[in-house]
């Protein structure tokens, strides 16, 4: 049997369509709604979110307007620790969830933030959808529209959490590759976003000064290193006379064929081949 899910209907916020958008991606697919506020249909559903007057995780009960709740959750921030402690989703996912989303639209609904004039954050774009609907009918049309976009963010979300847990694997053993090889060099067999990843391992600290890469189009690149997050610094730069050069220009200059572009901060070269990225780095001695 589906589960039985509800919540009020008419106008809708950001924290009932994150909500809804949660239990549909992480406990049922295929979970039947009722948008109402009669009390025998919020009392026969298995979940109710956001109407009802009642916070009892045991019994699948998140609403949080009655006075007896004073807590800082809306029903979105209800529902992802409901998910967690009982473990449909784990503690990464839901930090990261949590992080990325749900704790701004727990503070939008209950007056700790206010969204910002011309920012289209969530909690605006759920209310867009809000405003062609007139009618009840209209109203749960545009509530399971703005489901569907949210569901699409979590699923995102979900994704991105995935792709930085593989980062952490491969950067954190890229890192002590280098440094029980004596390398400056992060050497990776494909692109990852590594620069969160590596400040978080540590990376202030360690000795390496660059990330070789291959890119999409089969070329290798070389990046420097900033010395911290968000920096546009390099620990330490490309050598001066590759700046701005390309091609031929670049190949006089490196020895190295296949040599393609260096950007004039010195910050990222390109070459058409591992074996020439890392010569290029050898004969100039930046690899150690």
């Amino acid at each position: 049997m589906p589960l039985q899910v509800a919540t009020h209907d008419g106008p809708f916020h950001a924290d009932d369509v994150l909500a809804w958008a949660l239990l549909r991606t992480y406990v049922d697919g295929e979970a039947e709604l009722v948008r109402t506020r009669k009390p025998e249909l919020l009392d026969a559903a298995d979940i109710v979110f956001d109407v009802g007057g009642d916070f009892d995780p045991d019994r699948g009960r998140f609403d949080h307007h009655q006075a007896s709740y004073e807590g800082p959750l809306s029903s979105a921030g209800m529902v992802l620790a409901w998910l967690e402690s009982t473990e449909r989703i784990d503690p990464h996912l839901a930090l990261h969830l949590r992080t990325q989303i749900v704790s701004y639209v727990d503070d939008v609904d209950n007056g700790r933030v206010a969204p910002k004039p011309g920012v289209p954050c969530f909690p605006k774009l759920v209310d867009a959808f809000n405003q062609p609907a007139g009618s009840h009918e209209e109203y749960d049309a545009a509530f399971r529209a703005a489901g569907e976009m949210a569901a699409g963010i979590v699923r995102g979300l979900d994704a991105e959490n995935q792709s930085i847990a593989r980062a952490r694997r491969i950067i954190d053993a890229a890192m002590k590759e280098a440094v029980a090889d004596g390398r400056r060099v992060l050497f990776l067999d494909g692109y990852v976003r590594w620069k969160p990843v590596y400040f978080q391992l540590g990376g202030e600290e360690h000795p390496t000064d660059f990330v070789l890469f291959p890119s999409t189009d089969g070329s290798w690149r070389i990046v420097a290193i900033p010395p911290v997050q968000g920096s546009f610094a390099q620990k330490r730069p490309l050598p001066e006379p590759w700046a701005g050069l390309t091609d031929d220009d670049l190949e006089a200059v490196t020895g190295i064929p296949g040599s393609v572009f260096c950007h004039k901060n010195r910050f990222i070269a390109v070459f058409k081949t591992r074996e020439g990225a890392v010569r290029a780095l050898e004969e100039n001695g930046l690899m150690r």
